[in-house]
Parts: C-alpha cells; structure tokens; sequence
C-alpha cells in the first residue's frame, strides 16, 4: 500500500497540476480535498502542501501509478468544464505528468484520445485500467 511520503508526494502532484497556469479554484480545492480525505490526508497538512509542495516520490506499484493518472483525468477535466478555455494545453499537461509516472506513452495516448467518446470526458476506471494492463504485459 501506499505510505504517507507517497500520499502527500500523490496530492501534492495534483496540486501542481490545478495550479499549473493559475490558482486553484473553488471546484478543484474542494476536489483534490475530497482526494486528501481518501488518502487520511488532513486539512492541515493538505492547505501546507498548497503552499510547500513536496519533492516527488515515484511510486513503485503500477496500479497505483494508473490510479492516480485517472485521478489526474478527473482533475483536467473539472479544469476544463469550469473555465479552462485551453483544452490542448491540458491535454499536454497530462501527458507529460504520466510520462513522468513511469507510464507508456502508448497508453497515456489511447487515454487521451478515448476521453473524447465518453460523457463529460469521463474513461471509466474499468476501461482505463485496461488500456494500462494492455500495454504493461
């Protein structure tokens, strides 16, 4: 399972990510809070984070590292259905966050073009990690 470096390594990743071009906003404060309540991140330590990001710690499970690349899609996609008139720099943005992961960009790819055949932008975790288990064996 995922310690507490890796958890508050996880949030504040995605903080970088909601605050890549511009602040937080109230939507995505309240969406990557809900992320620190699942990961028993407290409110403390998730508004320190806001403002003293942690060195990235690269997780070692592939499963996790797919979990939160969807937590990532979910996240870019907050950003764009509230106001981010820039869907290709999103786009970008993501891809070069799951490269980082350790991610095949194959994968990463085949994501990114699917979001657009589903609502709201929305892959389902199921196909999502099938996408990933794909181009891992």
């Amino acid at each position: 399972m995922v310690n507490r470096v890796e958890k508050l390594s996880l949030l504040s990743e995605m903080i970088a990510f909601a605050k890549y071009d511009k602040d937080i906003r109230n939507i995505e404060y309240n969406f990557l809070l809900g992320v620190a309540k699942q990961l028993e991140i407290t409110r403390e330590d998730f508004d320190y984070l806001i403002e003293h990001p942690v060195t990235y710690t690269h997780l070692k499970s592939h499963s996790e590292r797919i979990v939160q690349f969807h937590r990532l899609v979910l996240l870019m996609n907050i950003e764009q259905e509230f106001g981010e008139e820039n869907n290709s720099a999103g786009v970008i943005k993501l891809y070069n966050f799951g490269l980082r992961m350790g991610l095949s960009h194959e994968s990463i790819t085949k994501v990114l073009y699917l979001m657009e055949s589903f609502p709201n932008k929305i892959v389902p975790p199921d196909v999502l990690i099938d996408i990933f288990k794909t181009q891992y064996n």
